[in-house]
């Protein structure tokens, strides 16, 4: 129960960041290209790359630490980190055809759940 409101205190925090990067950036650079995705992937990412490395590798930080960062603010301002941590993780093990399926199967079926969503919406919903 602990962890859980650990992630949810840790989302919330990353959430209103991406929101306030999210306003910041459109307003900047406009509405042409999701610039603001784009650099929130890319920093979540970095971000998960020193957060593992420093907490888990080097310090050995408490379950509570990495699920607050990690799971929370991270999970809130990106998950686009956490597919990227899985996917170094699967190559860290060698696992290269799950690391394949998973890249793959991952970008091409949440395409395809967009898509579907979208059609299913404007077709079928009133």
């Amino acid at each position: 129960m602990k962890h859980l409101l650990f992630a949810m205190v840790g989302g919330a925090i990353g959430s209103g960041v991406r929101h306030s990067v999210n306003v910041g950036m459109g307003r900047w650079l406009g509405p042409g290209f999701p610039w603001w995705t784009f650099c929130i992937n890319v920093a979540g990412c970095f971000l998960m790359g020193v957060l593992i490395e420093v907490l888990a590798l080097r310090f050995n930080a408490s379950n509570d630490l990495r699920v607050f960062f990690a799971t929370g603010i991270l999970g809130g301002f990106t998950t686009f980190s956490a597919f990227s941590l899985d996917f170094a993780t699967l190559m860290g093990r060698h696992e290269y055809g799950s690391a394949a399926f998973y890249v793959l199967g991952s970008v091409a079926l949440s395409l395809l759940g967009v898509y579907a969503g979208l059609w299913l919406a404007r077709t079928i919903l009133p």
